[in-house]
């Protein structure tokens, strides 16, 4: 049925949730799973020494986060037997989930329906409903809510 599943996840209960039941789909069907997380790269800032006291150095990098997040996701995965890799992308998260599926062929997409309530659904978009329009294969919405 199905061989290749992207699922979306920031490490957010609903993306736990639509990384638990993308699990269960891949374990059922035998497909690889691949986990995906996106961030955006910080612009380069320069810290005056009047700000940063000398010998002080400090270093935020949101990869780090990402892959921390999907380090987590992949860890619970490969414990039920999934086979299962990550993928830390720069860029809107939309975006590197469809990206990402075309790459490995994907079969479907899962994400979380976390963001489709109300109004501002239908003038702002989400990404579940971005993927939805976008994607190169069959997407399933998990009802996280």
């Amino acid at each position: 049925m199905f061989s290749s599943i992207v699922v979306g996840t920031d490490g957010s209960t609903t993306a736990e949730e639509a990384v638990r039941q993308a699990a269960a789909l891949a374990r059922t069907c035998g497909a690889k799973l691949h986990l995906v997380s996106a961030f955006k790269p910080l612009e380069a800032m320069y810290l005056s020494p009047e700000v940063m006291p000398t010998g002080i150095h400090a270093m935020v990098n949101p990869e780090h986060e990402v892959q921390r997040v999907l380090d987590e996701a992949l860890g619970k995965v490969r414990a039920e037997g999934v086979e299962a890799v990550s993928h830390a992308c720069a860029g809107d998260p939309a975006g590197v989930l469809i990206d990402v599926a075309e790459a490995v062929k994907a079969d479907v997409i899962v994400v979380g329906n976390r963001g489709m309530a109300g109004k501002a659904r239908f003038l702002l978009g989400s990404v579940p409903n971005k993927v939805s329009h976008h994607a190169p294969c069959t997407v399933m919405i998990v009802k996280t809510a």
